[in-house]
């Protein structure tokens, strides 16, 4: 069983597990599916708007994507709940990457 069917039979079963939602879009961001990554993405951010990582990788995916504003829009959005929740490395690495765009 590959990972991807791995996570998607763990998240049935714990369908609001942010870890579990996160890895999925990982996964399937790495195997190209950045359509189905990106969907898991805006669930994770959705259902679990503190999870910071969720917003620098989709970021980091829309960039790739050439999809510049929107990455732009998401890294503000998470370097704002970063700073909410005390994460100020990753507010500081988003910070970063929004000034390479």
């Amino acid at each position: 069983m590959s990972r991807r069917a791995q996570l998607e039979q763990f998240l049935a079963a714990e369908p609001h597990d942010p870890f579990l939602r996160y890895g999925l879009a990982m996964t399937c961001a790495a195997d190209g599916d950045t359509d189905i990554a990106q969907q898991h993405f805006q669930q994770l951010t959705a259902e679990h708007p503190n999870y910071v990582a969720g917003y620098f990788q989709w970021a980091q995916l829309l960039a790739k994507l050439d999809e510049i504003d929107r990455a732009k829009e998401l890294l503000k959005s998470g370097i704002s709940v970063a700073r909410k929740v005390g994460d100020s490395h990753a507010a500081g690495e988003m910070a970063e990457f929004l000034g390479t765009l």
